[in-house]
């Protein structure tokens, strides 16, 4: 963390997209009304951070268009900083979420080449990296294209250079690219990394299948400072500083799932910030994410500190000193 910083501040970048929800269970031929909103995996940790008492800025691009608006007024409206660049030659990008059953989501995308995939290291001041207290990315970005890759990779060196630290999720998306190219990539990124988080199948695109704490341990093995895996309803484990956790999740009836991830991310990262035991980070992470899939939608049901209240939290244990 900078140390001239009196209250933390993250750094995120990647794309939002402007996002079509179905508003009623079935087969989307059949049920064709739709809600319109926003979602993205770095401007969904944002926003958590942000509702958790930590600043947050998120840096994209949008089209310039009234879907780009839209994205721009939500994600400022949640007292996120917004840095973006509307682009006239490419359109925000679309997601479209099909309800089939409280348990089935189905998610479409339509941001091949569009403007989120465009963000380049000339779009922002780089003093917006190296005085911040983090910078987080996403595999989802490095997906994206070779432009949005190299964008990412770009700040991740700013951030090491003035010692800020990096937080990357893999967050593996099969429609974007390959588990080899996935795997070729995320090789290249957790030795610059200092907080890793995946589930246990995306950790395995990289490291093998085996039991989670194996996972977290590989991870570190191939360059993470401390390696923390999502189990989703079976909790989360972590290894920082050769100490192993557990966590169990805490039980609910989720009504969607989408940007649970996004939720644990912000809770975690949240208290690693305020200098919180590792333990506190679980218990916070594990409830921000079942909080978030009890509303429908990317972000809105990521929680304050006075809903985490609403669910308690328990304690996750080391379980090896």
């Amino acid at each position: 963390m900078n140390s001239a910083q009196a209250t933390p501040r993250v750094v995120t970048l990647g794309e939002t997209m402007a996002l079509m929800l179905a508003t009623e269970y079935g087969a989307l031929q059949h049920r064709p009304a739709m809600a319109l909103g926003v979602g993205g995996s770095e401007s969904n940790v944002a926003i958590g951070l942000q509702r958790l008492g930590i600043d947050a800025t998120w840096i994209g691009r949008v089209g310039a268009d009234s879907l780009g608006d839209l994205v721009l007024r939500e994600i400022r409206a949640e007292g996120v900083q917004v840095v973006s660049i509307p682009d006239a030659e490419a359109a925000t990008s679309v997601m479209v979420k099909e309800r089939r059953a409280p348990a089935d989501t189905r998610v479409w995308y339509y941001r091949a080449g569009l403007a989120g995939s465009r963000l380049t290291l000339d779009d922002f001041s780089p003093e917006l990296v190296t005085s911040a207290s983090l910078l987080h990315v996403t595999g989802i970005s490095l997906a994206l294209s070779p432009t949005m890759s190299d964008t990412v990779f770009g700040a991740v060196e700013l951030a090491r250079s003035a010692g800020v630290p990096v937080s990357f999720d893999l967050n593996f998306r099969g429609k974007l690219w390959s588990r080899e190219a996935a795997a070729e990539s995320y090789a290249r990124m957790l030795p610059l990394a200092d907080l890793v988080f995946a589930g246990d199948d995306e950790a395995a695109i990289l490291v093998r299948d085996g039991e989670p704490l194996e996972l977290a341990h590989r991870l570190i093995g191939a360059g993470a400072g401390q390696a923390i895996v999502k189990l989703g309803s079976r909790g989360a484990v972590a290894v920082v500083d050769g100490h192993e956790y557990q966590r169990t999740a805490v039980p609910i009836t989720p009504v969607d799932t989408v940007g649970a991830g996004d939720a644990f991310v912000a809770g975690y990262l949240a208290e690693y910030l305020l200098g919180k035991p590792v333990s506190e980070r679980l218990d916070t992470a594990v409830t921000a994410g079942a909080l978030a899939c009890l509303v429908a939608g990317d972000w809105e049901g990521l929680p304050t500190r006075a809903d985490l209240a609403s669910l308690g939290t328990g304690a996750s244990e080391p379980v090896s000193r």
